[in-house]
């Protein structure tokens, strides 16, 4: 065994440990009624019983399965705002959604600033996820428009953000960051945190996340769902009258 084989096997058993951990933390006295809207694959576990027409959803992360923006529309009649700038994501919405008037769609990165940066391709490429990180460690790549949560609401004329999902190839730390970093707070957070990512990273993140006032009411794989102390308190006591 390699230097490199052996530290790779390493730390994908400190992620495995660490994962083990938080998933002692997932809350199950909290009154909600958690379902996953969508596909096997694209699918997402959240609390059904908060999400309501008026909500705001922003979904960082199309690619070729956007069974739960649309089924987020078809379920509560929310308006969906998705983003993801690679050109196979772009042509499945056009084919998959054109004609939805609550889906909206921007093609542009998620990021903690407004920047042009370069999206590394996966190494099968039967597979449509880049990543601004290169998690798979490739040269290819191309250049888009990336844009952060603030400035985009702003433009889009959005105070809140009520449903934020993120699966966004390893760009989900920083994004997390600042949002929490620029006060907002999404009733419910879905994250992926994707892989391979550094043990101590993927630790401090969800770390940061559970000390911002929200709570873990779901794991499905490497996907979280959050949502607020305060929508938790709120839930728990409506299911008690």
């Amino acid at each position: 065994m390699t230097l490199n084989t052996f530290r790779k096997s390493l730390e994908g058993k400190l992620r495995s440990l660490v994962r083990r951990r938080f998933s002692r933390k997932i809350v199950t006295d909290h009154g909600l009624a958690l379902e996953k809207i969508g596909s096997g694959y694209g699918g997402w576990t959240v609390p059904t019983n908060l999400i309501r027409p008026d909500w705001i959803c922003y979904c960082g992360g199309v690619g070729e399965d956007i069974t739960f923006d649309l089924g987020l529309i078809a379920r509560f009649g929310c308006r969906v705002f998705a983003f993801d700038p690679t050109p196979r994501a772009v042509a499945h919405v056009e084919q998959q959604a054109a004609d939805i008037s609550l889906f909206h769609f921007l093609p542009v990165g998620l990021w903690s600033e407004d920047k042009a940066l370069r999206f590394f391709a996966p190494r099968d490429p039967a597979h449509v996820s880049h990543s601004i990180l290169n998690l798979q460690e490739t040269s290819d790549y191309f250049e888009a428009k990336c844009r952060s949560l603030p400035s985009l609401m702003a433009e889009l004329e959005h105070r809140r953000i009520d449903l934020l999902k993120v699966d966004i190839e390893g760009a989900e730390h920083e994004v997390v960051r600042s949002m929490l970093k620029q006060r907002i707070h999404p009733t419910v957070l879905c994250m992926e945190i994707d892989q391979p990512v550094p043990p101590f990273r993927f630790r401090k993140t969800i770390g940061r996340v559970l000390d911002s006032g929200y709570k873990l009411v779901a794991l499905d794989g490497w996907n979280f769902t959050f949502v607020t102390d305060e929508a938790l308190a709120a839930a728990g006591a409506a299911s008690r009258h």
